[in-house]
């Protein structure tokens, strides 16, 4: 069977790359990805898989039935939005919609969902359960994989696999991670409010960009101090909105942030712990404030059992030189996360990185991909689903 799949991927190997240099031409924000979801709609139609549109807003569904020997179903989840940025990149089917590119790979994302399922739809002896192709919007804004799960998206998914593009890997190379892929994230708005005044007389006022000031700084300090060092935990602050003029004391400020973390405890507490430091800082200096935390995404957490098989299936596939297994986690995050908390998952890196060339990071104006690795990556889905069937 590997032969089989690995035959017919390489013979889809030309349409694959016509399917993601039109994605990468025609990108669109999240959200708005309308005609994306129709162009995916029409590829998985033409396969003979059962396509649900509208999903989750803009999401499309392809469900690939098997023999029924097996009443599982496993879902595959690529996403399809890209993001607000001018590409720079000289290709020929560089982005024809200005200002927005696909910057993150998900126009890569997408092809290997259509792939995996154009392989496995000429093979349907190698199916006795169900498939699921899940491609959704609006990853970036961390909104999408909840739009799809409200729509019941996982209503009898069993386990659920996913991929992401990563330059700083070899291209063909497969990245494997065990346990936390990515963190956690939450967004972050502190508000103080303070008491105006002159510049010259600071005493006679409540200084709220100082107080700010003293915020920022104390929580940065605190993580070293009161988080467990071997929990990381990234809060960043990238916005403050405050003041109306250089000799006039603000008494009003606006902080927005994000919060990462990787282990469960720290994500638990980080709320309090944060509303602590603020409120203490505040009644120090005879400020008021207001701190709201919102839980975004948690972190990726993949399955053991699910992560051996499609590690096993992948040094099957390309052999041992062309698996990496990846150390450390990224605290970046990814809103797979969200259908992990509905069934057992594993998200794995694909490699992208062009030999011989400086290869530009995700969400830069310039980031390129070899293309060589979609069939890679379409194999290492295909042959890890009819593995999880055996």
């Amino acid at each position: 069977m590997l032969a089989e799949i690995k035959d017919i991927a390489e013979k889809l190997a030309p349409r694959l790359i016509e399917i993601r240099r039109h994605l990468h031409a025609h990108p669109e924000l999240s959200g708005e990805e309308y005609q994306t979801a129709a162009y995916v709609a029409g590829v998985l139609s033409s396969c003979g898989l059962h396509v649900t549109e509208s999903v989750g807003k803009t999401g499309v569904i392809g469900e690939l039935s098997g023999d029924n020997t097996d009443n599982r179903t496993l879902a595959i989840r690529t996403d399809m939005d890209a993001l607000p940025i001018q590409e720079r990149t000289n290709l020929e089917f560089a982005s024809r919609n200005p200002g927005i590119m696909h910057a993150c790979g998900h126009d890569v994302h997408s092809t290997l969902g259509l792939g995996t399922a154009m392989v496995l739809s000429q093979l349907p002896e190698a199916l006795p359960g169900n498939m699921r192709f899940i491609f959704q919007p609006a990853e970036e804004i961390a909104q999408g994989a909840r739009w799809m799960v409200d729509d019941g998206v996982m209503s009898g998914v069993d386990a659920i696999f996913g991929v992401h593009v990563f330059p700083s890997i070899p291209v063909k190379t497969v990245g494997i991670r065990y346990g936390a892929l990515t963190a956690a994230a939450d967004d972050l708005e502190i508000i103080i409010q303070g008491e105006s005044g002159h510049g010259a007389r600071p005493h006679q006022a409540i200084d709220a960009i100082w107080i700010a000031s003293q915020i920022i700084t104390t929580l940065q300090q605190a993580i070293s101090r009161t988080q467990n060092s071997l929990h990381p935990v990234v809060l960043t602050i990238g916005e403050i909105e405050g003041g109306r003029a250089p000799n006039v004391i603000a008494d009003h400020v606006k902080m927005l942030g994000t919060v990462r973390s990787l282990h469960p405890d720290s994500h638990a507490c980080l709320p309090n712990w944060i509303e602590n430091i603020v409120t203490s800082i505040c009644d120090t200096y005879g400020a008021k404030c207001q701190v709201h935390y919102s839980r975004a995404v948690p972190s990726v957490q993949n399955d053991p059992q699910l992560t051996q098989l499609l590690e096993s299936a992948c040094r099957e596939a390309w052999g041992n030189e062309r698996v990496q297994i990846i150390n450390e986690p990224s605290l970046g995050a990814e809103d797979f996360s969200v259908y992990l908390e509905q069934v057992p998952g594993c998200m794995f890196r694909l490699g992208v990185g062009i030999p011989e060339q400086k290869n530009h990071p995700l969400h830069h104006p310039q980031f390129e991909i070899d293309e060589a690795a979609i069939v890679t990556g379409v194999v290492a889905l295909a042959y890890t689903a009819y593995q999880y069937y055996q």
